[in-house]
């Protein structure tokens, strides 16, 4: 097991940090042309997030539960949970079941959708994207039913909006590259809506989130994230926060909510699972990574944290059928 290097590099800001963590995969876009009437029923899909982004004409948003949501050109909209939703040309119409709609498939990220009764144009772009990271675990449950972004005019100097404009473009005239350019500049709109809805939202001060953002806990919840096979001990994570052992350890219990060694483990364990997923390193070499002396160790740890071996997870994953997104026609929305 490693000892702590008293050299690694601080971040100044935790959360920017995990943020720079967070890795989209899976993602499937749609670019809609939708002549009024219309409206396109989207089931739950588990363990995504949905964006959409209205790039000319505007459209009405029902998520389950919640009132109708009238979508502008330029509005970008975030629905970190998969909820039921309809998208419509207006409120209250009925929507066409999702997976009853054909679309023109363009490759295997890529689809355009046409689809009215020959009136009004609106345009969109839809994207089902997965946060496939251990940050992203943390982050997104935390996250509310939807967030929106409301119009071209917004408080981040224009580069988003221009963004949008840039991704509306490249959606209508498809050029060479030009679905590379939009999933990547779709990323990054995605991490900016969350990055927004951190900076203006109450709720985003709270719990995991605020303990990010402590000058003392921050830090140490960056350094068990960069380095988890790292020996760390409450008397080291308290050194380097700068605090006393008993200090460090109540703030560290009353922020995030759980004592710093087991939210250690919790973090290693989610590491290993993803490791285990999306790779086919040896169990042996990944209970070393994390700072594991015997395999068998790691594996009592990683049973008591999801209730299961980890060759269990290694094969439940090789038996599943089919992409990340398990609705491949996910995308077939507006």
């Amino acid at each position: 097991m490693s000892t702590p290097d008293p050299n690694i590099a601080e971040m100044t800001d935790p959360l920017a940090e995990t943020l720079h963590m967070l890795r989209l995969t899976g993602a499937l876009y749609c670019r809609g042309e939708l002549t009024a009437p219309w409206a396109v029923a989207i089931p739950r899909i588990e363990g995504v997030m949905i964006f959409i982004t209205v790039t000319s004409g505007a459209c009405w948003l029902e998520l389950e539960g919640q009132e109708p949501r009238l979508l502008q050109q330029g509005s970008l909209t975030l629905i970190p949970h998969g909820t039921p939703h309809v998208l419509s040309s207006a409120a209250g119409l009925a929507g066409d079941p999702l997976l009853d709609l054909p679309v023109e498939k363009v490759s295997e990220r890529y689809e355009v959708l046409r689809h009215g009764g020959g009136g009004a144009l609106t345009r969109t772009m839809y994207g089902v994207v997965r946060f496939d990271d251990v940050a992203a675990e943390h982050l997104l449950k935390l996250l509310p039913e939807i967030i929106m972004i409301d119009s071209w005019d917004d408080h981040t100097g224009g580069w988003l909006q221009s963004t949008l404009r840039f991704i509306a473009n490249e959606a209508t005239t498809l050029k060479p590259g030009g679905e590379t350019v939009i999933t990547r500049l779709s990323d990054v709109v995605v991490i900016q809506a969350i990055r927004s809805w951190l900076e203006t939202s109450p709720s985003a001060d709270t719990g995991w989130l605020k303990a990010l953002r402590d000058p003392q806990i921050g830090k140490t919840l960056a350094l068990m994230h960069r380095q988890p096979g790292i020996e760390w001990s409450v008397e080291t994570l308290a050194t380097r926060a700068g605090m006393s052992r008993s200090a460090f350890a109540a703030r560290f219990s009353e922020l995030v909510g759980e004592t710093p060694l087991k939210y250690l483990t919790e973090w290693r364990m989610r590491v290993a699972r993803n490791r285990l997923i999306d790779t086919s390193d040896a169990l042996a070499v990944i209970s070393n990574d994390l700072g594991y002396q015997s395999e068998a160790a790691f594996c009592r740890a990683f049973k008591r944290v999801f209730g299961q071996p980890p060759g269990s997870i290694r094969r439940a994953d090789a038996s599943r059928v089919g992409p990340i997104i398990s609705v491949p026609s996910a995308a077939n929305a507006a």
